[in-house]
């Protein structure tokens, strides 16, 4: 069923592809689907307003500073097996030893992740997906995409999401309530992380998160070639 559903989403992203090759396109063109964009944005900024932030302000200030960071840690690790899979596909072998050896290392020594022990002797993380993978095997962007309650994307990080999906180690997890508890604690923990970033936001702020997104995509893609004006945070993995 999963399968079934991933080629069904695949061909329905195609299709709008198609239609937006082939149309003609003003304004901005990396986003064909503004008014949808934009009322999906209205929707999310609304969910985040008045469920996740509150939400989020309430995890930061009963959670210790060194659980969250454990937290943190502990989600970080279980994505390295995405940035090994990522890393091989793209070719980029040193990075996948990388990768491989901080899981190895923060799994055991530092108790499944929980301490960043691999940072500490110098093997740096370093976030790969298959966005970033589809982009060396030379795909474009394709139209900016904003999704309901998962955020901002483009047509192939959101096919690329897809094939991410396959990866975590928490689809394994039985029964499926515990798997969603660690999906919702993930996202509430990133949220909290970000707390006090709505600061930065000026102008309109529908296109100031798209050029961040944007932007940020291009610099985790070239490997940190191009300049960033937005620092370290991951702004990709927080639904905006």
């Amino acid at each position: 069923m999963e399968r079934i559903t991933c080629a069904l989403v695949l061909a329905i992203l195609s299709a709008f592809h198609c239609v937006a090759v082939s149309a003609d396109i003003g304004g901005d063109s990396r986003d064909p689907w503004e008014g949808f964009n934009r009322a999906v944005f209205s929707f999310n900024d609304s969910a985040d307003k008045y469920v996740l932030q509150p939400v989020a302000r309430g995890y930061r200030k009963v959670t210790p500073t060194f659980v969250d960071q454990s937290l943190a840690n502990f989600f970080n690790n279980l994505g390295e097996i995405k940035n090994v899979g990522n890393n091989a596909l793209q070719g980029d072998g040193g990075d996948m030893l990388v990768s491989g050896g901080r899981f190895l290392i923060n799994t055991t020594v530092g108790v499944l992740g929980i301490f960043d022990v691999a940072t500490y002797i110098g093997l740096t993380r370093d976030s790969e997906d298959f966005g970033q993978t589809l982009a060396v095997w030379g795909l474009g962007n394709g139209p900016y995409l904003m999704l309901p309650l998962l955020g901002p994307s483009t047509l192939r990080d959101s096919v690329g999401s897809g094939v991410d999906s396959y990866t975590e180690i928490t689809r394994g997890i039985d029964p499926s309530t515990v798997q969603l508890g660690m999906t919702m604690l993930d996202l509430l923990q990133v949220r909290a992380s970000l707390l006090g970033t709505e600061d930065l936001v000026s102008g309109d702020k529908y296109t100031f998160f798209k050029d961040v997104y944007l932007q940020r995509r291009d610099f985790l893609i070239n490997d940190g070639k191009l300049k960033d004006d937005f620092g370290g945070e991951d702004f990709e993995a927080f639904d905006f």
